[in-house]
């Protein structure tokens, strides 16, 4: 080669390695760019589900139920129908991974809907095993007033150590 040649060759390494430097700069304000949108993106979703939670259940119609277990010795969840003013809204086969997971303390929402005002009735049957082996299922009702606040019904499955018995209970706070 030449000592052109080898100037010219240069130059255009030179430029080339320019040109990626260049490209690498554009990339990296891209790159910057797009992470920005990607959480403007994850604000506007979580806004939305926000507002589209409040129209649809609105605080002055709004039940939502949650279940927890405590212990469990006496009782192996299979499934849990949930009844509201004597019509099924919802019902959930467990699996053992979410049997284990109540068991160590997790709360699953069963339940979220729209109820009229005044004098309303949430039934829960919970079909399993109970003592011994035998199937069992048993079912837990409370009646309760809706007013103007959102209602919170927290159904909860525990042992009786007294009875050697599992115990279904539910509570309802505004």
């Amino acid at each position: 080669m030449t000592g052109i040649a080898k100037s010219i060759g240069a130059a255009l390494l030179l430029f080339g390695c320019a040109l990626v430097w260049a490209d690498d700069t554009k990339s990296a304000a891209l790159d910057v760019e797009m992470e920005d949108v990607k959480k403007a993106l994850v604000e506007l979703k979580r806004d939305l589900v926000i507002l589209e939670e409040d129209l649809l259940f609105p605080a002055s119609s709004q039940v939502s139920v949650f279940l927890s277990m405590d212990v469990g010795e006496f009782f192996e969840l299979d499934a849990v129908t949930l009844k509201l003013n004597n019509k099924e809204v919802t019902h959930h086969l467990y699996t053992e991974k979410q049997v284990d997971a109540l068991f160590r303390g997790g709360v699953q929402k069963l339940y979220v809907g729209n109820v009229k005002q005044g004098a309303n009735r949430v039934t829960a049957f919970f079909t399993g095993r109970g003592p011994n082996g035998r199937d069992f299922r048993r079912a837990t009702t409370v009646e309760f007033e809706k007013g103007f606040e959102p209602t919170f019904i927290a159904l909860a499955i525990s042992d009786e150590t007294a009875d050697f018995q599992p115990d279904f209970v539910a509570d309802v706070s505004n």
